[in-house]
């Protein structure tokens, strides 16, 4: 995939340059302009049929990601799109393959080239109950190419050892190595509520986590208390 990331880097967008019949998938709504590329929606899943519209569904209700995907196709060899994300924040590609393949956590996709795709793997239930993002489910990579991942902020790549375990807020995770074990927990107290904390990953064993800098859902809370509400204006 032969991409160009353009803008600062608080809010960049990306250039991909697209081949005769060259597609890539992209996520829904993030076309900002191109040239000489057709579009197409898809139902985000591989599976055909009703089946692959109930299997779509589902994957929207368990994970929060978007029933639909688009597939953007060159129409002729110069032909480029521009993709945004939807929140303010740094974009990154990554390299993945038959040894090396992520886990993405809720809203992290933007992009990938045609060998690249990802699907649907359950969690244990208690992993489920205690998921502020992703549900029952996490999205892990398949095939050999690229993916570009957004994020709210900066990215950061943390490193994870046998002796050296990680704790993150659940919020701040983007991607992580898909041979990472992980279980979910609560920061402290009842939920957080003695230290202001949530829901946290835990990852074990020997590969890396890609971080958020910024809590979208922090942001939500401290904008809220802005918001007057419907019976104040009454």
């Amino acid at each position: 995939m032969n991409y160009t990331i353009l803008g600062d880097s608080d809010c960049p967008l990306v250039q991909i340059d697209l081949a005769d019949g060259e597609k890539v998938m992209i996520e829904r709504g993030a076309m900002a302009y191109s040239c000489d590329v057709a579009i197409e929606g898809k139902l985000n899943t591989n599976k055909s049929g009703i089946g692959g519209l109930l299997s779509a569904i589902g994957r929207s209700l368990t994970s929060g990601e978007s029933v639909f995907i688009t597939e953007a196709t060159g129409q002729r060899d110069g032909s480029f799109i521009g993709i945004a994300p939807a929140i303010p924040g740094k974009i990154v590609c990554l390299d993945v393959g038959a040894g090396h393949q992520y886990n993405l956590n809720t809203s992290a996709f933007l992009a990938c080239d045609e060998g690249v795709s990802y699907e649907m793997k359950s969690q244990d239930i208690g992993k489920a109950l205690f998921a502020g993002t992703g549900g029952l489910f996490i999205m892990e990579t398949t095939g050999n190419g690229q993916l570009l991942v957004s994020a709210f902020g900066d990215i950061l790549e943390l490193e994870v050892r046998d002796d050296q375990p990680l704790t993150v807020d659940n919020e701040h995770v983007v991607a992580w190595d898909a041979g990472l074990d992980y279980e979910l927990s609560i920061a402290s107290g009842t939920f957080g509520f003695t230290t202001g904390e949530g829901i946290v990953n835990n990852f074990h064993g020997n590969g890396k986590v890609l971080i958020q800098t910024r809590n979208l859902r922090s942001l939500a809370d401290a904008v809220r208390v802005f918001i007057p509400s419907q019976s104040s204006n009454r």
